[in-house]
């Protein structure tokens, strides 16, 4: 069985990283579907660093000191995708992040923040739960945006606050607390858009959109046809076991098939008993899904399928 491509996550640290460490830990689960390729920091001393690289990850250190906000940015941002990141983790990140910055990787960056958002923006959020006599406090994780722990909150945890505790000791559970989110919300996340069920919604809607398409199960997957014409499209998700989510369209042969894979075997490939006549698989499993590329092999495939008469008059429609 093929293993299902998985997620690839930047961490942001500043300093020991315990966040860090149990995202890295969880990813060596082996259902886990994100993978750690870049821990950075803006401290070459930080310690996570060393943990980071002790365990195989690839590290990047570098003082902020002396450096623009933006300038120190594009430094990062250009090491993350260098190392090929698809996501970013903020933890105990101590930097304010540029605007730049922030819209360059804008829903795909998350955070981890000690408090029950939006409750205690920004620092001292123990201390302030506190002195508000708060029975229960807690950690978020959410979108970052370009607004301080303002985003979208995707998952919290809460902690009872004790009689006696101190800022510190508080601080030590919801630690842990954050330990236990963190890597969940991550996981849940960087699957959302990569979940069978909601690429075959995303997969249908476009195909649907075609003129007298039509959905239909076939086989253990759902295809898609024109009506008095042929099927232009499957969806197929570990079919026989292979762990590959993909559409399949059809190419103009086998030709162009061996071509197109032969351009890009990462996201190409022949797909069992239906490869011989041409059809090509393009696979989902591997974000970011590029659906505008989907959409226009919807379309392509589509007019090998319809019938002589609608191809005619999308020909017509092209011409204006």
């Amino acid at each position: 069985m093929k293993r299902i491509a998985r997620a690839k996550v930047g961490v942001l640290i500043s300093g020991r990283g315990s966040n860090m460490a149990a995202l890295l830990y969880a990813a060596k689960y082996p259902d886990c579907p994100y993978e750690i390729v870049l821990v950075a920091a803006n401290d070459p001393q930080a310690p996570g660093l060393k943990l980071a690289e002790a365990e195989g990850v690839a590290t990047f250190g570098l003082s902020h000191k002396g450096m623009k906000r933006a300038e120190f940015d594009t430094t990062i941002d250009a090491e993350l995708c260098r190392a090929g990141a698809d996501y970013i983790a903020l933890a105990g990140y101590m930097r304010l992040l540029s605007p730049e910055f922030v819209g360059r990787w804008e829903g795909r960056m998350l955070n981890v923040h000690p408090s029950l958002l939006p409750k205690y923006k920004g620092l001292d959020t123990h201390q302030r739960a506190i002195e508000a006599g708060d029975r229960v406090a807690g950690c978020s994780v959410h979108i970052v945006t370009a607004e301080l722990d303002d985003g979208p909150v995707l998952g919290q945890t809460e902690v009872a606050v004790l009689p006696d505790d101190s800022a510190d000791t508080l601080a030590a559970r919801i630690l842990i607390a954050e330990h236990q989110l963190y890597p969940r919300v991550l996981a849940e996340f960087v699957t959302a858009e990569t979940r069978p069920s909601a690429l075959l919604a995303r997969l249908r809607s476009l195909a649907l959109q075609l003129p007298e398409s039509y959905e239909k199960a076939s086989h253990g997957t759902q295809a898609f046809g024109v009506e008095a014409g042929k099927m232009f499209a499957y969806f197929q998700h570990n079919h026989h076991g292979d762990g590959i989510t993909a559409a399949l369209v059809r190419t103009s042969g086998e030709e162009e098939q061996a071509m197109l894979i032969e351009s890009d075997p990462d996201l190409y490939y022949r797909p069992a008993y239906l490869g011989p006549a041409g059809w090509i698989g393009i696979r989902l499993d591997r974000p970011p899904v590029d659906w505008t590329h989907i959409e226009q092999w919807l379309a392509k495939s589509w007019r090998r399928a319809a019938p002589k008469r609608l191809t005619k008059l999308m020909d017509v429609a092209d011409g204006f």
